[in-house]
């Protein structure tokens, strides 16, 4: 009994927490979304930057990641970093709650890359599709764009722990378009069917995954989902690797890289983690460094 009165204190401590941190990040959006779409990014990076970094120990987390995957970064190349990744993730959340404006700034910038023509005869025939990127630019971006273009894409994410935070977090990346599905046995479901019935559906893989296969990324183990592999093997899906990369203008650059070949799971799985580590390498400071994706490779490599 004691235990379980702990265990109730606990649970209820966590909700009260979680309710307030969302408190603070709603005010936030409110004042981030009273201005015009560049201006509202600029202020998310700011925040991001200077006070959730330094608060939530994104620093730290960094400067760790690149300790144990770039060693050979100078110290103010790392501190440059310590800055440029929670602007970059800024910008992203500002993106991401603005809807209507992030859809009409990725929906008039062109489709590049040697998947592009596959893609389209995907659309063409109805083939079932899986979008697969990581948290790199902006990973919605090539979702938003799509849709506008009227392609039928459906999105699978993962609920915040914070269901505070979550509630309004799905509703945001709902106005970039639908279906979305969440992580779990009747979102799985719905995706299947969705897949089946000729949609593209897009992934984001760079999360270590407890029942995934312990894959290389930047030559380290990192437990990778093999699940986008096996449905394009299973459903006869096409499988490519998409990517929303941010420039300078503010704009993005619509990357469809060339369609993974059906082989075997591990052996997509391991492109997939190749064609995501070159794009990290050419834009650094555009990836989530704050993950913690090798937490379980550490351990064994």
């Amino acid at each position: 009994m004691l235990q379980a009165g702990m265990a109730t204190t606990e649970s209820r401590k966590t909700r009260l927490g979680h309710w307030l941190t969302d408190c603070l990040i709603r005010g936030a959006i409110w004042l981030m979304l009273r201005l015009p779409f560049d201006a509202r990014r600029r202020l998310a990076a700011f925040l991001m930057t200077r006070v959730v970094a330094p608060i939530g120990g994104y620093r730290a987390r960094i400067r760790e990641n690149l300790a144990l995957i770039r060693p050979d970064l100078t110290e103010a190349e790392v501190r440059q970093m310590e800055l440029a990744v929670p602007r970059s993730i800024g910008r992203t959340l500002a993106e991401l709650y603005s809807g209507p404006d992030f859809v009409a700034r990725v929906a008039r910038e062109p489709l590049q890359g040697a998947g592009v023509a596959a893609l389209e005869e995907a659309h063409r025939t109805r083939r079932p599709v899986l979008l697969v990127t990581g948290h790199l630019g902006n990973y919605d971006a090539i979702r938003g764009g799509l849709i506008a273009r009227g392609y039928r894409v459906g999105g699978l994410y993962r609920p915040m722990d914070n269901a505070f935070f979550n509630e309004h977090y799905v509703a945001a990346i709902s106005r970039i378009g639908t279906p979305l599905f969440p992580r779990g046995r009747k979102g799985l479901a719905d995706m299947l069917r969705f897949l089946k019935g000729g949609g593209m559906v897009g992934v984001v893989l760079d999360q270590a995954m407890g029942d995934g296969a312990m894959l290389r990324f930047f030559g380290k183990p990192a437990l990778t989902s093999l699940s986008p592999a096996e449905m394009a093997l299973r459903y006869d899906a096409l499988i490519l690797p998409t990517y929303g990369i941010r420039r300078p203008d503010g704009g993005f650059d619509m990357i469809v890289e060339a369609p993974i070949p059906h082989s075997t799971a591990e052996e997509m799985t391991q492109a997939l983690n190749n064609s995501l580590e070159a794009q990290v390498r050419a834009h650094m400071d555009q990836w989530l460094w704050t993950h913690r994706r090798w937490k379980m490779g550490n351990r064994t490599g």
